[in-house]
């Protein structure tokens, strides 16, 4: 399976201002591509191949006075810009047709030089390559420094260089992971474990673990109520209010990287430990329209089962999602007694038919492995995960990719 390896770049003015202008490049081909799009569309047309589009707005293109300054970045990073828009058009179009899963998107729209997020991809095409001082050498960029927080374990096939909302940059790498090398670093296990996911306990586990839930952004909502009214009270349009916002940007990324971290370790622990687990699908969209929508945010449960779901996925373990509809809450994990619906106030509670005492969260972990058949024994266990999709597959050109960095 594909998986991101993302790092933390630190370029230097120079660089910056030719990573700028690489945004820009791409930015302008995306929106030029959106627009022969919907001139055609608004003409009764057909869509332009993506061949003609590659070469009127991108080879032609670069020969008039107009965009001329499209050769003074890596062709590679236009091309996969243009792919980028065809993608985006797909996934459109499928989601109409009723073969994407998930909520209905819209088309796609024009790109901004004041978007949150920027970035340009550069496969193997580019022959991008990591020095062996360990900097990333980018085509007419130059060598970025690199702060490498671990070694890649297999060669890169392509890296995606991305600037946030708070102004950092960062190298995601595309690398293709060796089920080998996985189970050799995960061993099988004979344990399984339900989950019970909660606001007062982020995880309650069918073995009585309880977690609790760290709350990042109720924790940083002082700071960030200060740095917000700070940014209201500038001027729309001054360098102030820029630095202003960029003060935001860096309060809500510092939330969300430690969140972010929390569910990996939180994840890799469970996957390590345990050969099958099992999660109840939650309606975290339902949810979040409650009073209890802030709470709900701040969890982060939908990314919390992703990264179980593509980590099961990566070191042969079972993941299995239990239906949202399943009265795990209200049986008895010990007689399968049905007792009824409780108010979120009532943390305990006895079943009438054979007196257990249940701690509201705990049964309903054990009830959550029994409805996804993993409370029978732990051998019994299936091996091999379902059907799930590859995580954050990035399309490209998969040729003679450069050397990796040594591990």
């Amino acid at each position: 399976m594909q998986l991101r390896y993302a790092f933390r770049l630190y370029p230097q003015p120079g660089q910056r201002a030719a990573l700028a202008k690489a945004f820009g490049c791409a930015r302008v081909v995306f929106n030029d591509v959106v627009r022969a799009r919907e001139d055609a569309r608004g003409a009764g047309q057909p869509f332009p191949k993506a061949a003609e589009l590659s070469r009127k707005l991108i080879t032609e293109a670069k020969r008039t006075s107009g965009r001329s300054w499209l050769g003074e970045v890596s062709a590679v990073v236009l091309q996969q810009s243009l792919r980028d828009a065809e993608s985006a058009y797909r996934n459109f179009f499928a989601s109409l047709n009723g073969t994407r899963r998930g909520p209905r998107i819209g088309p796609p729209r024009f790109k901004s030089r004041k978007d949150a997020r920027q970035s340009i991809r550069f496969t193997a095409n580019a022959r991008w390559s990591i020095t062996d001082s360990g900097r990333l050498n980018l085509p007419k960029i130059g060598a970025v420094k690199v702060k490498w927080s671990r070694t890649l374990p297999t060669t890169p096939t392509s890296v995606t260089v991305i600037k946030d909302a708070a102004g950092r940059y960062f190298a995601s790498f595309v690398i293709d992971t060796g089920p080998a090398a996985d189970t050799a670093r995960m061993p099988r296990t004979d344990r399984t474990i339900g989950i019970d996911l909660g606001l007062t306990h982020f995880a309650v586990l069918s073995d009585g673990t309880k977690i609790d839930s760290p709350r990042f952004l109720r924790r940083a909502e002082k700071k960030l109520k200060k740095t917000q009214r700070e940014l209201s009270r500038k001027q729309r349009g001054s360098k102030n209010r820029e630095k202003a916002r960029l003060k935001v940007a860096r309060a809500h990324a510092k939330v969300t990287d430690a969140r972010r971290e929390f569910h990996h370790q939180l994840s890799t622990k469970l996957i390590a430990e345990n050969q099958g687990i099992a999660v109840e699908d939650l309606s975290v969209v339902g949810l979040a329209r409650t009073r209890l929508a802030k709470s709900v945010h701040d969890s982060g449960w939908s990314s919390f089962t992703s990264m179980l779901e593509y980590k099961a996925q990566r070191y042969g373990r079972t993941c299995v999602k239990v239906g949202r509809f399943e009265p795990t809450s209200q049986t008895c994990s010990a007689c399968g007694h049905r007792d009824g619906p409780k108010p979120l106030h009532v943390r305990e509670w006895t079943c009438r038919a054979c007196g257990t005492l249940h701690d509201r969260d705990h049964n309903a972990a054990i009830n959550v492995k029994t409805a996804a058949g993993l409370a029978v024994s732990a051998c019994g266990a299936p091996v091999r995960p379902g059907a799930i999709p590859a995580q954050r597959e990035e399309t490209g050109s998969h040729g003679s990719p450069p050397d990796a960095r040594a591990a």
